[in-house]
């Protein structure tokens, strides 16, 4: 399926500084690059709509859940609905060519409105994420929170995610290049330097999928925010499975069996069963 244009509508909003309370749960400083105020780049930072393309960002679901497995209750993972993710959205960031605004300032404190969080848990599922979000990238788009949300979700939905990473039941293992031309063979208008793949953690694990665009949703190539070879230098990656084998929550073989999958936690509801 090819990538759509889609006309993006930017409002600049200035006033207070907002301190986000809220940690990002995937964000890894290690993968991110502080702007330089060097001479090539003295615009003014931080104000809401000034930024030079998106990065939509797909977080892989699996990946989260095994690396938070002993964190406490988490919607994404600790579900009692058997249902799995796969890719979700993490977020759509405005960008510099090289570095990021961030909690831009805004007219009123950038408060989301709950039924704007209850419209995004299908593809974000945790709250304070999609607060989170917006109070960290979200403000320097220039868009309010129900523009903003809108507009990531119509061009993570024009993203089509290759087969093999929907609903794989059996762990992978893949090269970075190899995600990029999964992507690329199954949206044509994405080329190589449009994407980028960020892994780590145990074994390499395949952590995002980053797809740069324009502000009117064009597909473009990414600034240096999306250095591959800093965001992932493996040779192979580990993809951990959406799906594990069904487990009998009164069994103490299957809990011990699953106690240290690296997979969010398999479970079957009686009378349910597994979705």
């Amino acid at each position: 399926m090819a990538l759509a244009a889609l006309s993006i509508a930017v409002f600049a909003a200035p006033a207070f500084a907002q301190r986000s309370f809220d940690d990002d749960r995937y964000d890894n400083p290690r993968d991110r690059y502080e702007h330089r105020n060097d001479a090539e780049n003295q615009r003014e930072k931080n104000i809401p709509g000034e930024f030079d393309y998106y990065a939509l960002v797909m977080s892989w679901s699996p990946t989260y859940c095994s690396d938070h497995y002993d964190r406490g209750f988490d919607p994404q993972c600790d579900r009692t609905d058997g249902r799995r993710y796969a890719f979700v959205l993490h977020g759509l960031w405005p960008q510099y060519e090289r570095g990021f605004p961030g909690e831009c300032r805004t007219r009123r404190k950038p408060y989301v409105p709950q039924p704007v969080i209850d419209a995004m848990l299908d593809i974000m599922p945790s709250p304070k994420l999609v607060i989170h979000e917006y109070r960290k990238h979200g403000t320097c788009s220039g868009l309010e929170p129900a523009a903003y949300y809108e507009t990531a979700r119509q061009l993570f939905r024009k993203i089509k995610i290759p087969e093999r990473y929907i609903n794989p039941y059996e762990a992978m293992f893949v090269t970075p290049g190899e995600v990029v031309q999964d992507f690329i063979e199954n949206n044509p208008d994405l080329k190589p330097e449009m994407l980028a793949v960020a892994c780590g953690g145990p074994g390499g694990r395949l952590r995002e999928v980053r797809v740069c665009l324009t502000k009117e949703g064009k597909p473009r190539a990414c600034g240096s925010n999306e250095n591959q070879r800093k965001l992932c230098s493996a040779q192979q990656m580990f993809v951990p499975p959406v799906r594990s084998t069904k487990a009998d929550p009164d069994s103490a073989e299957d809990r011990q069996k699953f106690k240290n999958a690296p997979t969010p936690r398999p479970r079957v509801i009686p009378g349910v069963g597994e979705r």
